[in-house]
């Protein structure tokens, strides 16, 4: 069975930091690209940030470039969301995502990911 489970959400003041996990079981190749995903209350899920295979290519909103860092770790299947100088914007729920196909681009896009995880619920405060 396919699974994405996150973890590292909380609640932290602004300008803190957080840094979420994202393990990925169930897949007999790779995930694929990967990425983040939130979801504020009364507002359409975004993408934050994407990486694929091999951890060099990459793509961020531009809401949290230079604030947030993904990374992957291949060995482990798991996938990192290093969140600094956090916002009260950046409050929502964090999603991790798969795409499921081996090749492709780093996207945004949450039409391409096939899989997905519960979420993790980050909040910042002013």
């Amino acid at each position: 069975e396919i699974q994405l489970i996150e973890s590292g959400g909380g609640s932290v003041q602004s300008g803190g930091s957080l840094r979420l996990s994202c393990a990925v079981y169930g897949f007999t190749y790779s995930p694929g690209c990967m990425g983040w995903f939130r979801q504020a209350p009364g507002k359409e899920r975004e993408g934050v940030a994407a990486v694929c295979p091999g951890g060099e290519d990459i793509l961020y909103a531009a809401s949290v470039k230079g604030r947030f860092t993904i990374s992957v770790d291949n060995a482990e299947r798991t996938v990192y969301l290093e969140m600094n100088n956090l916002k009260s914007e950046d409050t929502g729920k964090y999603y991790c995502a798969a795409v499921g196909l081996i090749n492709g681009r780093p996207s945004l896009n949450t039409a391409i990911y096939n899989f997905w995880g519960e979420g993790t619920q980050v909040t910042v405060s002013s």
